[in-house]
């Protein structure tokens, strides 16, 4: 990514401790209840397993077309687990759609993993070392995705320090120009154009499918931020501004005015005395 942050050694002051050690423990609990019964399992079935895996590949297709509609937003919270610190700001949570994805990536990699270990040979003494390493290495990933689940705070955070999207955070100072970016016809995420660019790789995508709030509303607390990102971080509460109504709408935060009433006239005079006949 263009500007993205580079990884530095965390601090002891840093206040994520107890964060890092609840993840850590989370993540031991999903790898010991994941791989304790795996090694007891002597073989799985070929056919089963080759069978679970064209049918998770097609759930998965099904599953990326789906876009439900996102309508959150912006919350603010007083403790935000960034990179490495815990400050202020406002968080966008996963959407449905992302953890759907989650669990079909979760579904695919499955059937795959066990196709891997029923081929492997049982009179082998290499098998039974490949098969165990198999076990540890899919149990460690399904560790590391809970650890990050708890690790951070939401899936986007706007902090007085950056942009953080995942894993990844943004500096404030280095973006020029905010704009949907659009993926195979659809709006899909804001594209942070950077003011200087480091390196050839295209302008990093914030929030999209996975990411509960909309794009026109990430785009408009970002605009709204980018140029005094220190009022996040005063440690006092800010709502997230609503993006501008379109031509020919009435905006949808403040009351919709009332129709003016026709003017009515007064009751027509009576005729008077007709003239003489």
């Amino acid at each position: 990514m263009p500007f993205r942050r580079p990884l530095r050694a965390p601090s002891l002051d840093d206040g994520l401790w107890s964060r890092r050690l609840l993840s850590l423990t989370v993540a031991a609990g999903v790898v010991a209840a994941v791989a304790v019964p795996l090694l007891r399992v002597p073989r799985f079935d070929v056919d089963g397993a080759a069978c679970g895996v064209w049918l998770m590949i097609g759930a998965q297709q099904l599953a990326r077309r789906w876009w439900p509609r996102r309508n959150a937003r912006l919350i603010w919270r007083l403790r935000v687990a960034g990179r490495s610190a815990v400050e202020p700001g406002l968080v966008a949570r996963r959407s449905l759609a992302g953890w759907v994805d989650r669990v079909a990536d979760l579904m695919w990699i499955t059937p795959m993993w066990l196709t891997g270990l029923s081929v492997l040979p049982t009179d082998a003494r290499w098998a039974e070392i490949a098969r165990v390493a198999l076990i540890c290495g899919f149990a460690a990933w399904l560790g590391r995705t809970a650890y990050e689940e708890v690790r951070f705070t939401g899936r986007l955070a706007l902090t007085a320090s950056g942009i953080r999207h995942g894993r990844r955070v943004y500096d404030w100072t280095n973006i020029d120009r905010v704009a949907p970016h659009k993926r195979d016809g659809r709006i899909d995420g804001v594209r942070l154009r950077p003011k200087v660019w480091h390196s050839l790789e295209p302008a990093p995508v914030v929030g999209g499918r996975d990411t509960a709030v909309p794009e026109e509303r990430l785009i408009a607390a970002i605009e709204h931020y980018r140029s005094r990102p220190e009022v996040l971080g005063m440690g006092l509460p800010v709502t997230a501004p609503e993006p501008a109504p379109a031509a020919g709408q009435l905006p949808t935060t403040g009351p919709v005015p009332a129709a003016r009433p026709e003017p009515t006239t007064g009751p027509e005079p009576a005729a008077g005395p007709t003239a003489g006949r």
